[in-house]
């Protein structure tokens, strides 16, 4: 429960938002936060642990603290009548992506994530809309305040990074408006993307519709604010005990600490960190030299178009699926982005092969790219032979990220660009085949489809055939690409 020792959890507790994340260092006191809210301020509750395995720990404490199992049972466990306030509390959990769907409907007025960043950002927002008063549980009792808690440490792995971009003001240290722990902001859903907006106070979009905005805060946990851990010498010292940089996220909460990537990422953050830090608005902008372009049509995936500069990208153009109905919509959007008759390079998975179709009508310099085809490329090294197109296209771009190639690029800084590169791994097959994770598995990692890493995967591709390509296009020779001149690397290494 919460301690009046503990001013942090008290504010957390105490806390009128909307939406609460509170979190950082281990022993923070974030479970008895929970737990104090659950059986005291509200009477519908869902708690939600990504696996269910770990329920058992929450249950325990609960029953230490009522002193009692009594209305316990069921699977998913249910406390029934736990207090006379609560009603009702659910501990359940989502440990696959689309298990969120089976809690469609069911009307909550407490949400709470235990270790928030180990769920997919999709099953935490979809399940968030289920947060409002159970119909017929309020009569004659006063109103209760329908809230989401969110607890969380550092996240150790780049699925979990959305939490800081959530709460990027108080946790982003690059955040140009950075927040105070306790203090309220406010966000709303504007085209489709969530933006901070400057109060609380409803408004119309663009469309005439009334927008209510949402408020939201975080409150940092140490170690140091909870009275019963702060002097425990063993707890200290195994948090002390720790290697870095995990000693850094539970230890002291620091979020800007160096996140562990999966030993066979194909893609490591620490080199997509890099390239995006070195990205620089160009004014004028060079000669184009490619597009990559990932298709959705409808839906809730983005079509993405991916421009290439030479070795520097621009930003990425987004089209939400309502605002792409057909092949010749998504067609003009394409070639409405192309300068410098550069060559487009489109994924014919799914519904990519209809613009792709027009595109060759217009006579357009398009390559559409069958990402499951074999291919007889080899690796920059000359050991390794991939599995398919897919896998030869990610592996390019991992070899163009590589700190020791010389001929660096430069990518824009994009939260979804960051989560699409670092999120394929790969494996060994025999005879030394290189295999990179199909679309499905990414999806299943992600919550979504990669469609930004997609775009400039293909937007890395280099098509000398394709100039000139079309009536009325000026036939010439291909211009010197640096990023597909991978000689020039060989050589720099050695090898030639």
């Amino acid at each position: 429960m919460p301690r009046a020792e503990n001013a942090p959890q008290q504010l957390a507790y105490r806390s009128t938002a909307d939406v609460v994340g509170y979190g950082g260092a281990a022993g923070g006191g974030k479970s008895d936060l929970g737990l104090g809210l659950a059986l005291t301020r509200h009477r519908n509750v869902q708690v939600f642990r990504r696996e269910g395995t770990e329920l058992g720990g929450l249950i325990d404490r609960c029953a230490q603290i009522l002193g009692t199992r009594e209305g316990l049972a069921g699977r998913p466990p249910t406390w029934r009548k736990p207090t006379p306030t609560c009603d009702l509390i659910e501990f359940c959990s989502v440990p696959h992506p689309g298990d969120e769907q089976g809690y469609q409907g069911r009307a909550k007025d407490f949400l709470w994530f235990d270790e928030a960043s180990n769920f997919l950002e999709s099953q935490v927002r979809f399940l968030m809309g289920w947060v409002r008063p159970s119909p017929g549980t309020d009569e004659g009792r006063p109103a209760v305040r329908c809230q989401t808690l969110l607890t969380f440490n550092p996240p150790t792995t780049v699925e979990g990074r959305w939490i800081v971009a959530f709460f990027a003001p108080w946790l982003d240290r690059k955040h140009p408006n950075p927040a105070r722990d306790g203090e309220l902001r406010w966000f709303a859903m504007l085209d489709g993307k969530e933006r901070e907006v400057p109060s609380g106070e409803p408004f119309k979009d663009a469309e005439g519709r009334t927008v209510l905005p949402m408020s939201r805060t975080f409150i940092a946990a140490r170690v140091k604010d909870n009275p019963d851990l702060a002097n425990s010498r063993a707890y200290l010292a195994t948090l002390d005990s720790l290697p870095e940089p995990l000693r850094s996220l539970m230890r002291d909460g620091d979020f800007a600490a160096a996140m562990e990537d999966d030993a066979m990422q194909v893609i490591p953050t620490a080199w997509v960190e890099a390239a995006m830090a070195r990205w620089k608005p160009r004014n004028p902008v060079p000669e184009m030299s490619s597009l990559g372009v990932d298709v959705a049509m409808g839906g809730k995936d983005q079509t993405i178009i991916a421009r290439r500069h030479g070795s520097w990208f621009d930003v990425p153009i987004c089209y939400e699926g309502h605002q792409c109905p057909d092949g010749p919509t998504i067609a003009g959007y394409i070639m409405a982005a192309q300068r410098d008759r550069a060559p487009i390079h489109i994924d014919l998975f799914g519904v990519g092969a209809e613009p792709y179709g027009h595109l060759m009508r217009a006579q357009a310099p398009v390559l559409g790219v069958s990402m499951g085809e074999k291919t007889g490329e080899i690796a920059i090294e000359g050991r390794r032979r991939f599995f398919n197109i897919r896998t030869a296209l990610w592996w390019r771009m991992r070899e163009a990220l590589n700190p020791t190639n010389p001929l660096q690029i430069d990518l824009p800084p994009d939260r979804r660009l960051l989560a699409d590169l670092c999120a394929p791994t790969w494996s060994e097959r025999a005879g030394g085949i290189i295999q990179v994770a199909d679309r499905d598995e990414i999806i299943a990692k992600i919550g979504r489809s990669p469609d930004h890493g997609t775009a400039y995967i293909l937007a890395l591709m280099h098509s000398p055939a394709l100039i000139g390509k079309g009536s009325g296009w000026e036939k010439r020779e291909a211009p010197y690409d640096p990023l597909q001149s991978m000689e020039s690397w060989r050589t720099w290494r050695g090898e030639r």
